[in-house]
Formats: structure tokens, sequence, C-alpha cells
């Protein structure tokens, strides 16, 4: 295993420690603060849900762009094809995850679970972005050039609607989020913020390991069932 890895072994079990017993509330939070404490897994998986679709795209494009080039070569179509599915198959996990722990801090911050609040209600329509590309990923299993193509031109028709979803409706919209805890210092204490700032380092590592993983066994995957194929044209 590498260093970085057992790194992240002991930062996440650092994070999940000093959410509980490190950190002080913040202020502008129910229950003197302890609801804040949400924030260290919440904003997190929030961030890289966005972030995973913009990887996603830029895997897609150069995709688009080695189908046009003079010089296809399989492996760095398959390559780009494979990373973009991941970042977006890890950032609908996100999503879900940022949906469930804000669906938490709801519950203790404003009593409801659900309240439709603008950055609800653009993650919901995210979700739907991601189920969306991964059922269109599913109807080419057999035909994986064209699933790729594809899927590949949706990625990057569909991050104009994420991006605005993301960065301009939370904003034109009255949200009842909290809009200062991590832009004002003066919010967080500094037990606080030893916690908050190494949960985002925690979870960008986390989300590299994750992309590691999952493109590497998509590539076995995919290696095996070219072998069994041949195998099956060998015997008839």
């Amino acid at each position: 295993m590498s260093f970085w890895k057992i790194f992240l072994a002991v930062l996440m079990a650092y994070v999940i420690y000093g959410a509980f017993n490190i950190a002080h509330g913040a202020i502008g939070f129910a229950e003197k603060g302890v609801a804040a404490r949400i924030i260290f897994f919440h904003v997190p998986c929030a961030v890289y849900s966005s972030v995973a679709y913009l990887v996603a795209t830029w895997y897609a494009v150069k995709h688009l762009w080695l189908l046009g080039g003079p010089n296809k070569s399989v492996e760095a179509l398959e390559d780009s094809d494979f990373k973009s599915a991941t970042a977006m198959e890890l950032g609908f996990l996100f999503c879900i995850l940022a949906t469930i722990t804000g669906s938490i801090f709801a519950g203790v911050q404003w009593g409801s679970f659900w309240n439709w609040d603008p950055r609800e209600t653009s993650i919901v329509i995210m979700l739907l972005l991601y189920a969306s590309y991964m059922l269109l990923r599913t109807a080419f299993t057999s035909d994986t050039a064209k699933r790729a193509r594809l899927s590949a031109v949706y990625a990057v028709i569909a991050v104009i609607p994420s991006i605005y979803l993301i960065w301009v409706v939370p904003r034109v919209l009255h949200t009842m989020h909290p809009t200062t805890t991590l832009s004002n210092p003066a919010d967080t204490s500094l037990s606080y913020k030893l916690v908050l700032y190494p949960s985002f380092l925690a979870f960008t590592l986390l989300f590299i390991w994750l992309m590691q993983l999952r493109v590497s066994s998509s590539k076995l995957l995919e290696a095996r069932k070219k072998r069994r194929l041949r195998e099956m044209e060998a015997q008839r």
C-alpha cells in the first residue's frame, strides 16, 4: 500500500474523531453549534459531487478530441472513456452522500429533513443528470465504441445545466443554507478549522483513490470480456 493511502486512512480517522471530540460549534447553528459538525462531511461531499462532473467532462472532451484526431489509439480512447465514466459514478455517489448528510443537517437545523430549498432542489436535478448518464451507458453494453462516444457527448452537453445549477441558482435565489460559515473566519473557532480543513484534504485523497480503483477494475473487466469473446470465437 502506498504511503499516501496510509496517510488517507489516518487523516480520515482524525476527521471522524475530531468532528465529535475536537471541534467546537460554529456561529448560527442549532443545538449550540453542534449541528455544524455535519459540515465536515456534507460540504466535501457536495463539493466533489460537482468536481466529479468537471473531471468527467474533461475526459469526455479528451475522448472526443482523440476520436477526431489522426491517430485513434484504442487504449487512449478506452482510458479516457473509463475515467469519464468513473468520475460520473463517483459524482453520483457523492451526490447521494451530500443529499443524505444535508437532509440530516436540515432535520436538526430547520426542523424538517426536506424543505425544497434551491440547493436541495438543484442537487436532486444533479442526481437525475448523473442517473441519466448511467442509464445511457447501460443501453449500449454491446457496442462499447458507440457507448463511449454518446456518453462523452452527453457529458459535454450536460455540463452547462450542471454548472448553472451548482453555481448560479443557489446564488440568485434565496437559500436557507448558511453562507458565511466557511468564508468568514470569525464564524468558526480554531478547533473547528483544525478539523474542517483536513476534511477537505481527506475527501480529495479519497476521491483520487476511488478513481484509481474504479478505473483499474473497469479496465480489468473489459480485458476479461475481450478475452472471453476471443475464446468463444476460437471455439466456433
